[in-house]
């Protein structure tokens, strides 16, 4: 298996339980709302990014080596040293965005271990010739329990063009 079927993996597995029927959040469950509760915590640590902030994503993320980021640039990063240092390159630029999760959908393991939200990201940020853009796009992330908390261990979005290198 290569890296960059890893992070498909992930998902495909979530959703292959789901399809089975293997049991999964319902409306009310305590996993599916601490896992809700990581991911606004997750992207009120983005909108923290935007403005040159690091402290609450660094505490939200695991540090583990299978951590994944493939961002809107095309970005496919593994491990926590090279996801560190992305978000540190993108809290140096201060694109001063915001962006917020719309309609955010749990799926959790049968294990209750991993949990996958897949949502939209909307909002505004600056592209990599510093104007401000519109966004809408799609996002998964992935996220692990790890000494009783949730933590991110994927993060995917579709790619924007107008925020290549």
């Amino acid at each position: 298996m290569n890296i960059k079927s890893i992070g498909g993996l992930m998902l495909v597995a979530g959703m292959i339980s789901v399809l089975a029927g293997a049991p999964c959040a319902q409306a009310g469950n305590a996993d599916e709302k601490a896992v809700l509760a990581a991911n606004a915590e997750f992207y009120k640590a983005l909108n923290q990014m935007f403005a040159g902030e690091l402290t609450l994503m660094k505490e939200l993320c695991s540090h583990a080596s299978d951590v994944i980021y493939m961002g809107p640039g095309g970005d496919f990063l593994v491990g926590w040293p090279k996801v560190a240092a992305e978000w540190e390159r993108q809290a140096a630029m201060k694109m001063g965005g915001k962006l917020e999760a719309i309609k955010p959908h749990v799926l959790l393991s049968p294990s209750g271990e991993m949990a996958t939200v897949c949502n939209v990201e909307e909002g505004k940020n600056k592209d990599n010739k510093g104007e401000m853009r519109e966004i809408s796009i799609r996002a998964t992330n992935t996220f692990r329990k790890e000494s009783g908390k949730w933590k991110m261990v994927g993060h995917h979005v579709d790619l924007l063009s107008n925020f290549k290198d």
